[in-house]
């Protein structure tokens, strides 16, 4: 028989073990249901993707604000240079 739960009068079920370690689900995870058709299937959450993460590495690396401010002033100039 698969494992299976049984839901509170809160509407909880609580994960069976087999099924925590095969997800890999810890004490404060979160999980979603997906629901297709007429399957519903549970899995952990995934965290929203961030919309930056394709920008990574397109600037330089700076130790700290005054080299960032430094190097937009620079640019600043170079644009200004050109008009």
């Amino acid at each position: 028989m698969p494992p299976s739960s049984t839901i509170s009068s809160k509407g909880q079920i609580t994960v069976p073990l087999e099924i925590r370690n095969r997800l890999g689900l810890r004490k404060g995870d979160r999980v979603e249901f997906v629901v297709d058709n007429d399957r519903t299937t549970i899995r952990p959450a995934r965290a929203p993707e961030n919309p930056f993460v394709k920008y990574v590495g397109a600037l330089p690396a700076f130790s700290g604000v005054d080299e960032a401010n430094a190097w937009v002033r620079t640019l600043r100039d170079e644009d200004t240079e050109g008009r």
